[in-house]
């Protein structure tokens, strides 16, 4: 007869091989199958796992040929209207609408017209082009204002900046003041501009290289013409002409602080000296794209902006002249004039089916 100590010890053997057979038999048993929808699908039938995204294809890196500095932030300094008032132009568009690089691109698209697309007014040929916007920019507040809406739009945006709306009201042609609502409205609000006969064929989103981060650059603009050839002055304004159709910004820029106060003192000294009149002929010059062109070059040479302690010289328009990518200019994009320009068979534009064309003018008119 076992003892009764040999006997507790068979015993305990006995439990313990028992607990470890269990053990490894359930780690190694399938789970129990509720239902049907339980079982164990074939490889064939398993569905496949998503492939990771794709990189959206973009132009070629920009070309950041230029030494630049960083846009100063400047502190906004809590000042009374009284005081603000007896600052430079610049300095209280500076106060009001304050620049900050970093910030995003807001998701605005301006446009103007004597009607909306929800009037029957609103001409038929320019739906699709309107409606463009819209589809490659879902997620945007697109907005057609209207030459009524936009004095009182303008009013409320700038009733702190008084000479500001005297220009306005004063200039004496509703192209003078489309030209002018432009630079008004992307100052204040930014986003994107463009004329009511544009189409859009891409999203803003694919303009810009990838590798070019968005914290890097404030403003986009586009080449209108570059007429390499000699009478090139008895068809345009200026050797390199950027185009003011389409314009993307940063609310604040230092380009639209410049052009804003330009028009708006040019303006107040022509209507005191009696020289605004309605047959104006130099619409390109007063607020168009020479005077547009004339801002940006002013601004990629201002030594505020840009280290000139290295530089060869002034920017100028052998710069752009011929580009096929884009180049970026301190905080500035400058696309090629395939971008904003396709189609027109002439200074080296490509067709709209090109891979760097954005935006399509149809030269509608006014």
């Amino acid at each position: 007869m076992l003892s009764f100590k040999k006997a507790l010890v068979a015993s305990l053997a006995v439990l313990t091989l028992f607990f470890l057979f269990r053990n490894h038999h359930s780690s190694n048993s399938p789970a129990p199958i509720r239902n049907a929808n339980d079982m164990p699908k074939p490889a064939m039938l398993q569905p496949k796992k998503p492939d990771p995204p794709k990189p959206t294809p973009s132009p070629e890196k920009a070309d950041d040929a230029f030494n630049t500095v960083d846009t100063p932030k400047k502190p906004k300094m809590q000042i009374s209207l009284d005081e603000l008032h007896k600052k430079p132009l610049k300095d209280q568009l500076e106060y009001q609408f304050p620049y900050d690089v970093d910030s995003k691109f807001p998701a605005y698209i301006w446009q103007t017209w004597k009607y909306t697309p929800a009037q029957g007014e609103f001409k038929e040929e320019f739906r699709e082009a309107e409606a463009s916007w819209s589809i490659h920019h879902p997620t945007f507040v697109h907005e057609v204002i209207t030459d009524n809406v936009a004095v009182y739009l303008i009013r409320h945006i700038y009733a702190s900046v008084p000479q500001v709306l005297e220009a306005y009201n004063a200039l004496p042609l509703p192209v003078l003041k489309a030209d002018f609502f432009r630079y008004l409205i992307l100052l204040a609000r930014g986003g994107i501009y463009s004329d009511i006969d544009t189409s859009a064929l891409k999203s803003a989103a694919d303009w810009i290289p990838s590798d070019v981060p968005s914290n890097s650059y404030g403003m986009v603009i586009g080449i209108e013409a570059d007429p390499d050839r000699p009478d090139w002055a008895d068809w345009y304004s200026r050797r390199i002409q950027f185009c003011q159709w389409t314009i993307q910004a940063k609310p604040g820029h230092p380009v639209l602080i410049d052009v804003v106060a330009n028009i708006t003192q040019e303006t107040l000294k022509r209507r005191d000296a009696g020289k605004l009149t309605k047959d104006h002929k130099g619409i390109i010059e007063f607020t168009g794209p020479a005077l547009w062109t004339d801002s940006i070059f002013s601004f990629f040479n201002n030594p505020d902006y840009f280290d000139m302690s290295t530089s060869k010289g002034n920017i100028t328009w052998e710069h752009f002249t011929g580009m096929k990518t884009p180049k970026k200019v301190g905080d500035v994009i400058i696309l090629p004039i395939t971008s904003f320009s396709p189609g027109i068979k002439t200074m080296g534009a490509g067709e709209a089916d090109d891979p760097m064309a954005f935006v399509k003018h149809n030269f509608e008119g006014m």
